[in-house]
């Protein structure tokens, strides 16, 4: 078997928290007079959530934040998203998701989470899935986000081994190109299905059993 370790990104892999960040960055957005869409949302995915603050920025008109400011406005953010990702619960994550995933175990490989996000080990615990990964790295773990490939050398390392033995899945552009700059293999799913740097590209997410020569 060419991969002993299968890391993942998490948000739009294995569950969907994009309705809570974009309503969260829309509240901040709209509080402080900056226009703020599901278009410019798009161009936050993979991103770090300072990163993600100075993008929304860009177009505020003229309008100047000191990095204390910014600092404040990131916390209220995440404050905000935090409480809507109270929402989450088991039913967030889709039945299939579950079955490829202990398939997977079954097999002997491991598995991890490599996501940007601080959030990540809380919506683990939300949606029931935490003590089903080997290994957690997260935006609590690294200096340098996607798409610096730190936060999967971090998760390869956690599960002992190297990026050869690894394979990468992800749904953002910025995940595939960390993917690349780290020496892996990657999978490229929902809009990183489009980015030809991936590896292998998929539509479905049991599409990864046949990548891993994983039958019925």
């Amino acid at each position: 078997m060419k991969y002993k370790g299968v890391i993942f990104d998490l948000d739009g892999v294995i569950c969907h928290t994009d309705k809570f960040h974009y309503q969260a960055w829309k509240a901040v957005a709209d509080r402080i007079g900056v226009h703020f869409d599901e278009t410019a949302n798009n161009r936050l995915r993979g991103v770090s959530r300072m990163e993600s603050l100075d993008i929304i920025l860009e177009d505020c008109d003229g309008l100047l934040f000191s990095d204390s400011e910014k600092e404040r406005l990131a916390q209220e953010k995440n404050e905000i998203y935090r409480s809507l990702l109270m929402q989450m619960d088991c039913s967030h994550v889709d039945e299939i998701v579950l079955i490829v995933l202990h398939q997977i175990r079954e097999h002997g490989i491991k598995l991890a989470i490599g996501s940007s996000s601080k959030n990540a080990k809380l919506i683990l615990n939300r949606i029931g899935l935490h003590s089903l990964f080997d290994a957690i790295s997260d935006g609590n773990s690294i200096e340098r986000s996607k798409p610096d490939p730190q936060v999967f050398d971090l998760a390869a390392e956690y599960i002992g081994l190297p990026a050869s033995q690894c394979l990468i899945v992800e749904d953002a552009r910025a995940g595939i190109e960390a993917a690349v700059a780290g020496g892996f293999d990657s999978v490229g799913i929902g809009d990183a299905a489009h980015d030809t740097r991936a590896t292998y590209c998929i539509s479905e997410f049991e599409e990864l059993l046949n990548i891993l020569s994983i039958g019925d």
